[in-house]
């Protein structure tokens, strides 16, 4: 899949209430090392007061909090899926976020878009935040 310009994404108004309202955070490719974006960004959320819930297949525990190896095994309701994996992977994410029916937000880090996943999510009702990051975003705003 080649770059794509974000066609689809959310304005910094919608970006606050986004923060505002989200409880809870899947981190879709959250890595134990600690020295990875995925890993830095999500100890800054838990840092700033959100339940972050950590998506990676392999170890058992990051950042102190239960890995679970996909969103669909994640038991209780997440309000943004914030995801730090290919392009060519978010459709899947945004696939298993809409069976699931309680997602709030889809929020894909720097340098990631996929047109087709965001419209998808869209359409289902979800909010969409593409090629940004979390922690930059919330630490700009807050």
């Amino acid at each position: 899949m080649e770059c794509e310009f974000a066609t689809i994404n959310s304005n910094k108004q919608e970006i606050k209430e986004i923060f505002e309202t989200t409880k809870t955070i899947a981190i879709i490719g959250c890595s134990p090392d600690t020295s990875k974006a995925s890993n830095k960004v999500a100890a800054y959320l838990k840092d700033a007061g959100f339940k972050i819930v950590p998506v990676y297949p392999k170890e058992d525990e990051i950042l102190g909090e239960k890995v679970y190896r996909s969103l669909s095994d994640i038991p209780f309701k997440i309000d943004m899926v914030d995801i730090f994996r290919k392009p060519e992977v978010i459709e899947k994410v945004v696939d298993e976020a809409i069976k699931r029916g309680d997602i709030n937000t889809i929020w894909t880090q720097l340098g990631l878009v996929n047109n087709d996943a965001a419209k998808k999510a869209k359409q289902a009702g979800m909010k969409v935040v593409q090629n940004n990051c979390t922690k930059i975003e919330h630490a700009a705003l807050f």
